[in-house]
């Protein structure tokens, strides 16, 4: 077979030349676009001081988790700060936040797509099976080359390699939805888009979930290699202590990003299942608003008990009566 060559990267180098060459007021308007998100989130973090967005953090934290993973919250961004790393944290935030919004956005209604169409569904599962596999400084090289350096192309090369647990748990968690509730819809005459809202949705929440926590964790990894495409941030710091040797260094960005990844992960777990969190905020005022109606129930029942018990009393005495 001397000789024998499929020319697949030569075909693939031709797609990318196309789209600079033919694409660029496309590619442009996504970087606008992108940039402007990405730079306006990180400077909105950036904006206040850091023991506010601290605070601010931990609220977060208390309100969905648990007054312990707001102490721990404390602790983290604390000692992020304190290694000098407060900067470059958000902007990896910024990034990653923004990355798992378009990610989102693209995921679910695309999950939710194959999910009610089986050909679609067919056609999509092996691209996510390569787009999933491929590894990721793969995804560089024509983000490079479509977007230059900086934030732009460090979104998109992570949009792409964590797009594919968001379609695929959303698909899942769809297709997981109990088929006698959905027929009870169909037997109400509700739609198929009502049933979508009102029954499917609502019950694969915590699937989605579970998806976008899968979403946020590889945008993490990715955010970290895109700092070889110049993305700011903890991915940049990395990438230059890997440069120098910097072993401090290295231990200090990578602590950010995994204090950033427990955060995210924590809260994000919580938000897909509310009923795990009872010390929350959220679940502490549930409780209570579930006894002020429990109570107001008993309250409002009692008189009308007490009119039912009377009535056969007060029946009783007129009969005895001379």
């Amino acid at each position: 077979m001397e000789g024998f060559r499929i020319p697949i990267g030569e075909w693939g180098k031709f797609v990318v030349d196309w789209i600079r060459d033919n694409l660029d007021w496309l590619t442009d308007a996504i970087s606008a676009f992108v940039g402007f998100l990405a730079n306006g989130l990180a400077d909105l973090l950036a904006a206040p001081s850091a023991p506010v967005m601290i605070i601010v953090f931990a609220l977060i934290a208390w309100l969905v988790r648990s007054w312990q993973l707001a102490v721990g919250t404390v602790l983290m961004f604390t000692i992020t700060l304190g290694v000098d790393q407060w900067d470059t944290a958000m902007q990896t935030l910024a990034l990653v936040l923004i990355a798992t919004l378009v990610t989102v956005v693209i995921a679910v209604p695309l999950g939710i797509w194959a999910a009610r169409n089986n050909t679609v569904s067919t056609v999509i599962k092996p691209v996510l099976d390569l787009m999933q596999t491929m590894p990721s400084l793969v995804y560089l090289i024509p983000v490079i080359i479509f977007f230059s350096l900086g934030f732009v192309p460090g979104v998109i090369a992570t949009v792409i390699f964590s797009l594919p647990p968001g379609v695929r748990l959303t698909e899942l968690g769809i297709r997981g939805v109990d088929a006698e509730t959905v027929e009870a819809g169909h037997a109400f005459g509700a739609k198929p888009g009502q049933i979508l809202r009102g029954i499917q949705l609502p019950l694969a929440t915590p699937t989605i979930m579970a998806g976008v926590n899968q979403v946020i964790m590889l945008a993490l990894s990715m955010a970290v290699i895109a700092g070889m495409a110049g993305a700011p941030g903890l991915g940049k710091e990395v990438v230059a202590a890997l440069a120098t040797i910097n072993v401090a260094q290295g231990i200090e960005a990578g602590l950010g990003v995994v204090f950033i990844a427990v955060f995210l992960d924590r809260v994000t777990a919580a938000l897909g299942n509310p009923a795990s969190s009872p010390s929350s905020l959220l679940g502490i005022l549930q409780r209570r608003r579930d006894d002020a109606r429990r109570a107001s129930a008993a309250a409002s029942a009692s008189p009308a008990t007490s009119a039912q018990t009377a009535a056969p009393a007060s029946a009783g005495a007129s009969v005895l009566a001379p």
